[in-house]
Parts: structure tokens; C-alpha cells; sequence
């Protein structure tokens, strides 16, 4: 379902920023603003700031920024539509989403009540572990025996299933859960398998005798369960987990992330283990910003829920051959998805659970800082230790797995950094080591890609060397249109008069006149959406263009403004700081004349940047042709043009 405008719009209109960041940051006031330490990133003096009259926060040592909106999606780590319904709950407005199709009500009510299946099952289950003689007697004390303390127990809302009786099966159809919801599917993934049911019709505890690890999602919902025997079977298995469902599937997800959600992001990094103990464990020892695969290979989708969080990655694996290959198989998958990658391996007959609960958290630290290795260093301390350089063979093999590591990474400089590091540590040729991952890459066929469309990009610009000319924006002026998209959100409905004998206008709309005049409107989509719809919606009656972008529904424009009017301007090298007329938002507004000359100066230091570029761009095309007459008259004669105005504008900058 989504969620009406009409509803998003109210929750704006009542949502106050300094109570909503209230709720996670201690704030003291300075002048108009709040200040408190950020809660993104770990700091000793207060550089959070929050914005009452604007609805914004600002972050000065992060760089964290926006409404009271991202601010919920980036604490809790939740969607905009998530965020949407908390602040609705927080001010008591009701958030209706739109009516769904047969098909998509269907699936949405499915989902829906299998969730509430396994949120009534873990409240089962724990209730059995903390309140029943049979789950104190041998579900806690087997977390007791593993050194767990209570509210490590709890903060997992760890459980169990008694042995016997199939309760928590009697207890879901006594309450009157649909079957279908509880039982599993194959076919339609619709249940959530927390019971099975026999060729006779019989329904049974799936995870009787077990103890019980609960599975959530990044938002806190129960999503699946992991169940242990504690009693060695040869017949089954050690654990047994939720089959996957509609709402499930063990590859997209990745046990302890809710809990270490927060650590994650304050941290910028996450410690990757095996099992659930190890999560467990480590977090009781204080290293709390820790995720476990679940037993499993490490998959894209589970690297991506990481990366919403931090790029940067230390997988921490058992010291034996299986930890070795499973480092291995993870390194890759991890720099394909551009993640910084650290490997450790802990000492021979270890596992992060036995290591952790033998130590305390500042060696567990000191341990992890000084056996963390790049993922190249770790790959050659295997090779040395294999000690296979007497073997052509095994070293040939073993220079081909460094390589096809290094061809996974994205990144053309990173790739070239790490050839060079690999040259020199396995005293190879650079040069061979760079064929052999272009191989890999298949770099070759992107180099003539490129070079193709480079070719065809000259021949278009030549072609239209005759056309009038079109100035386009580029990347280095980026800067530039976000100081004069600062000044139309802040100052755009202020009048002024700056072309003599004609009305008076307002900044904004002689902004948009200037550029649509010279063709000079931004390349960058989104700078482009804000001109668009400023332009839409400057004429109408009481339009305030702070409050409409700081507001706005798309969040990634709200974003932008919010990083546009708490960032301080660029100054325009026409002003000297003494004489400067740009000022913060902690500051009165500019008065008239001082506006007047901002937005002037500001539009013709765009226009002289962009005619610069433009000259470059055609000395570049004379350098490339030698016996085209034709075609090096046009462009000289387009050089003179664009010289002519540059002059102009120097002139008017004070330049000449």
C-alpha cells in the first residue's frame, strides 16, 4: 500500500525536528540553533547542530544532513515509507495507504499474518526458556554454560521448544492461527513453517528439543528461526532453520544485523562471522557491531544489507583449512560489491566464540588491529605458508587466484594499486600481472567500447560545429549551480532590480531567465528537477521555496536541500571575504544591495566557468585534426566567439 500526500503532507506540518532528534540526541541550546554531540559518528565536542526554524540538522564533522524525516530512516535504518508511519505514531496521525489490487491485498495479508505467526512464536518461546522448569532447566542453562549473562540472553530474545507435546502446535490452533500460516509450502512459500505436519495429518513442533535463535530483519520484525539440539543425533541435524517463504530467505538475510545496526553505522565498519554464538558472544565481550552469515556462503544480497551501512569489512573467520576457504570465497564476493576488505584468521582450534569468551574485549581488539590484513597480504601469507615456490605449477595456480581477486574490483585505480602491491610482494612483472587481470576483466573489449564512443562523441561535436552555440554544464561546475540553486531556495521570492528599464523581478524567476536565455541549465538531474520545479511552482500564491524543497515528498530532494541551506556559499572570486555580502544561516539576511550583487556575480561566475570549459574543449579538438581545413575554420570561428564573451564577462567581473 502507499501512503496519500495528503498524509505526508499533515506529518510535515506538525513534525518538529528538535523533538524528534530529541529523542536520540541530548540537545542544549546555542542562540537559534540546538547543539549536541552527532549521532552518526563518535565525537568528543558537539558538532551536531539542529535547526528549529528550518526543520534541518547539520552534522560539521560527518557531514550528515537533512529533514526530520532522514533522520529516522538513517537512525533506524528503516525505508522513507517506515519513517513516514513512525513520525505518524509519534503525533498520533493516521497513516492510511491506498487501496491495493485482489492480487497485491492478497500477498500483502499473507505476509502480514505470517509475521504475526512468528511474533507470537518467539514470545512463546522465551516465555518456555525463562518460565518453565523444562526451558530453566535446560535451555538456560545450556546458554549458562556457555557463558552468556541474562541480558545478552534477553537483548537476542533467545528461547526454546520443550521436548515433548508439540505445545507451541496446540497452543497456534487453540488461538486460532490459520494453518496455512503455520505449516510451510513449497510451492507457494506462503507459511512460516514453525510447525510440520505428519503423512497423517498430524501437527508438530518443527523445533522441538532445540533452543532457539530469533531472526529479524533490519527494521526489527521476526522473520525465521534457528533452532540447536542439545543433544547429540546422529539422525538430525545440529540446527534447523525456517524453510524460506515469501518472507524469508536465509540468503538475504544476516543474523544479529538489527543489533548491530547502530554499532555498524557509528563504527563504519562490521566484523563478519560464521554462527550465532559467535555474534552472540562477541557482543556480550563489548564488540557489539558484529553479523554472522548464518552458516552459510556469504551472498551479494547480504553484502548489500551491509553496505547501507558501511563499505568497509573484516571477515573474522575459525583458524583451520574450512575458515581459510571460507575467507577466500568471501573476499571476492566482497570486492565485487566494492567493500574494503579485512581478513583475520584466529589461532589454529578457535572459533570467535571460544576466542572471545577466553579474553577480554580490549584483547579481542588489540588481537583483531594486529592481525587484520588486506585481503592480497593475507592470500600471500597462505602462499608462503604452503610453501610452494619450488612448484611452477602451484605458484602458476596460486598467481591466478590473487588475480582473479583483483579482477573482481570495480574500481580501475584500485585495481592498479593492488597489481602494484601484488608485483611486489610475489616479485612479478607489473606489467604481466596487468595483461593478466585485463584478461580477466575483460578490459580489452571495454577499452575499444570506449574508444568507440569517444570517436563518435568527436564527430558529433564537429558536426554541430556550425549550429549556434549551446553551452551544457559540466561536472566542475557543479559546485556553482549548488551555491545559485542555495540562493534561489533561501532568497528566490526576494524582489529585485537588476536589469534597468524593465520590472521589477524576483531572484529566482531572473535566475531562470538568465539560463534559459543561454542555454545554460544544469546537466546533473537532480539540480535539473529542482530548476524544473521551481519554475512549476513559483508563480503560485504564498509558494516559499525553503519550506516546498525542505519538505519536499522525494526524499532525495529534501536531502539536497537540506545540505544546500546549511552549507556555507563558495566565494565568488569577484569578493573579497572583508567585502563579501555572503553570510550562514546563523547570520541576518542580506540586505538588497548586498542580494542584488550576490545573485549578479554569481550567475556570470557560472557563465565565465562554463565558457572556460567550452574553450577547452575546442583547443582539445584542434590539437586531434591537422588537414581538415573545413572543420578547423569552424572551430576557430566558434573560439572566437566564445573569447568575444568570456571578454565580456571579465569585463563585467572587475576581472579586466
Amino acid at each position: 500500500m502507499a501512503i496519500p500526500r495528503e498524509t505526508i503532507e499533515k506529518i510535515q506540518s506538525v513534525v518538529r525536528i528538535e523533538e524528534v532528534v530529541g529523542d536520540y540526541v541530548s540537545l542544549r541550546k546555542r542562540g537559534a540553533n540546538l547543539i549536541g554531540l552527532c549521532y552518526f559518528h563518535k565525537e568528543k565536542t558537539g558538532s551536531f547542530t539542529v535547526s528549529p526554524t528550518k526543520g534541518i540538522y547539520k552534522c560539521f564533522g560527518c557531514g550528515a544532513s537533512g529533514n526530520a524525516i532522514k533522520f529516522v530512516m538513517e537512525a533506524e535504518k528503516c525505508s522513507y515509507v517506515d519513517a513516514i508511519k513512525y513520525l505518524g505514531k509519534k503525533y498520533h496521525i493516521e497513516v492510511v495507504e491506498r487501496q491495493l489490487t485482489k492480487e497485491e491485498q492478497q500477498r500483502h495479508d499473507d505476509r502480514e499474518s505470517m509475521f504475526v505467526v512468528n511474533e507470537r512464536a518467539n514470545k512463546w518461546f522465551q516465555e518456555q526458556l525463562h518460565n518453565t522448569p523444562e526451558g530453566i532447566a535446560i535451555g538456560l542453562s545450556y546458554f549458562r554454560e556457555r557463558g552468556l549473562r541474562e541480558d545478552v540472553i534477553r537483548d537476542f530474545h533467545l528461547g526454546y521448544n520443550p521436548n515433548s507435546g508439540n505445545k507451541l502446535a496446540g497452543l497456534l490452533q487453540r488461538e486460532g492461527y490459520e494453518e496455512q500460516y503455520i505449516l510451510s509450502n513449497v510451492d507457494t512459500q506462503i507459511g512460516t513453517g514453525v510447525c510440520g505436519k505428519t503423512e497423517d495429518g498430524k501437527i508438530y513442533d518443527r523445533f522441538r528439543g532445540r533452543v532457539i535463535f530469533p531472526i529479524y530483519t533490519i527494521s526489527g520484525k521476526t522473520v525465521a528461526f534457528a533452532g540447536r539440539i542439545l543433544v547429540k543425533n546422529d539422525k538430525t541435524g545440529k540446527y534447523v532453520n525456517s524453510p524460506d517463504s515469501i518472507i524469508y530467505s536465509k540468503s538475504r538475510e544476516l543474523y544479529g544485523l538489527f543489533q548491530a545496526k547502530q554499532e555498524i553505522a557509528r563504527q563504519d565498519r562490521c566484523y563478519l562471522v560464521e554462527g550465532q554464538m559467535d555474534v552472540i558472544s562477541m557482543y556480550q565481550a563489548g564488540i557489539k557491531n558484529v553479523v554472522s552469515s548464518g552458516g552459510t556462503a556469504l551472498t551479494e544480497n547480504q553484502i548489500n544489507l551491509i553496505r547501507r551501512l558501511t563499505s568497509n569489512i573484516t571477515l573474522l573467520f575459525d583458524g583451520d583449512k574450512a575458515g581459510e576457504n571460507a575467507a577466500l570465497k568471501g573476499i571476492n564476493k566482497c570486492l565485487k560489491e566494492q567493500m574494503n576488505v579485512k581478513v583475520v584468521l584466529l589461532p589454529k582450534d578457535e572459533d570467535p566464540d571460544s576466542f572471545v569468551r577466553s579474553r577480554n574485549a580490549d584483547e579481542v581488539y588489540k588481537y583483531i588491529e594486529e592481525n587484520q590484513e588486506d585481503f592480497i597480504l593475507f592470500m600471500t601469507k597462505l602462499h608462503q605458508q604452503k610453501n610452494i615456490d619450488n612448484d611452477p605449477q602451484k605458484r602458476s595456480e596460486f598467481i591466478q587466484s590473487v588475480v582473479d581477486s583483483i579482477a573482481c574490483i570495480p574500481s580501475a585505480i584500485t585495481r592498479q594499486v593492488y597489481i602494484r602491491d601484488t608485483a611486489n610482494l610475489l616479485n612479478i612483472e607489473e606489467r604481466l600481472l596487468t595483461l593478466e587481470v585485463a584478461k580477466k576483466s575483460n578490459e580489452k573489449q571495454l577499452v575499444k567500447d570506449q574508444q568507440k564512443e569517444d570517436n563518435q562523441e568527436e564527430e558529433r561535436t564537429i558536426n554541430n560545429l556550425n549550429n549556434p552555440i549551446i553551452i551544457e554544464s559540466e561536472p566542475v561546475t557543479s559546485k556553482k549551480y549548488e551555491n545559485i540553486l542555495q540562493i534561489m531556495i533561501q532568497y528566490g521570492e526576494r524582489e529585485i532590480d537588476l536589469i534597468e528599464g524593465e520590472e521589477v523581478t524576483t531572484v529566482g524567476e531572473y535566475i531562470l531567465n538568465e539560463f534559459e536565455q543561454d542555454d545554460m541549465m544544469p546537466s546533473d538531474p537532480l539540480q535539473l528537477r529542482f530548476m524544473h520545479e521551481y519554475k512549476q511552482h513559483c508563480h503560485e500564491n504564498n509558494f516559499k521555496a525553503e519550506p516546498y524543497f525542505l519538505n519536499h515528498i522525494d526524499q532525495e530532494i529534501a536531502d539536497r536541500a537540506a545540505q544546500l541551506i546549511s552549507s556555507p556559499y563558495t566565494l565568488s572570486r569577484g569578493f573579497t571575504q572583508k567585502d563579501s555580502p555572503l553570510q550562514t544561516e546563523q547570520n541576518a539576511m542580506l540586505d538588497q544591495a548586498r542580494l542584488q550583487d550576490l545573485v549578479y556575480i554569481s550567475v556570470l561566475e557560472l557563465k565565465y566557468t562554463i565558457i572556460e570549459l567550452e574553450l577547452e574543449k575546442l583547443k582539445k579538438q584542434l590539437s586531434k585534426i591537422s588537414d581538415d581545413w573545413n572543420k578547423i575554420a569552424g572551430i576557430l570561428t566558434q573560439q572566437r566567439q566564445l573569447i568575444q564573451m568570456r571578454k565580456q564577462l571579465a569585463q563585467a567581473l572587475g576581472r579586466q
